[in-house]
């Protein structure tokens, strides 16, 4: 790297707004941190982080295939409610068709936890299993994928509207994360190549 003047991009300290947890009972972890898939659409684990701009926070909500590692939904808004992540689990749903017994693994924020998230859940017979408290590693994939996106991608911009941070995520997920980047865990191929393959193998 040194020969070719070439940089690795490193991570930069970041100040964390968190969400709010409910108090609402919470369905046991069912992933148990088993983080491998069979299948396509067996494991759908998701999260929702926070992006600077100088408007204000975007926030992102975001599912992940554990088979692929795709980016399967994705929604972004000026807050954190619940209509946010049902966007992002609308469009999961929309674009796998997956079949009833789906396993979704989130932490246990309140807008999963909410009684509209779960019905939406329950009506496409997709179980819900959720992180212990106070475990973030429990969700170690879909956290991983959030540092991807900041350390590869966003920590490089200062957004100045929310917009043009929506098109930044927009362009590192279509553009670049699902067809492109590698995973060592693929076999050092993309999302979609490693879907593709397998499918015709």
């Amino acid at each position: 790297m040194r020969e070719e003047g070439l940089r690795g991009r490193s991570a930069r300290r970041f100040r964390s707004v968190s969400t709010k947890r409910s108090t609402l009972p919470a369905p046991p972890d069912r992933l148990q941190r088993n983080f491998a898939a069979s299948r396509p659409n067996e494991v759908w684990v998701g999260d929702l982080t926070q992006v600077r701009t100088r408007e204000g926070w975007l926030f992102l909500a975001a599912l992940v295939d554990l088979y692929s590692r795709k980016i399967v939904g994705y929604a972004t808004a000026p807050r954190a409610l619940q209509e946010l992540a049902l966007e992002a689990l609308d469009r999961a749903i929309s674009q796998r068709r997956p079949m009833p017994g789906l396993l979704h693994h989130t932490d246990r924020g309140g807008q999963y936890l909410s009684a509209e998230y779960q019905d939406r859940l329950d009506r496409h017979g997709i179980v819900c299993s959720m992180s212990r408290p106070g475990h973030c590693e429990d969700n170690a994939v879909a956290e991983s994928f959030f540092h991807t996106l900041k350390t590869e991608w966003i920590y490089h911009f200062d957004f100045t509207t929310r917009e043009q941070a929506r098109l930044a995520i927009f362009d590192f997920i279509e553009g670049f994360y699902n067809p492109t980047r590698m995973h060592s865990t693929l076999g050092y191929h993309s999302p979609d190549e490693y879907e593709t393959m397998t499918s015709a193998a």
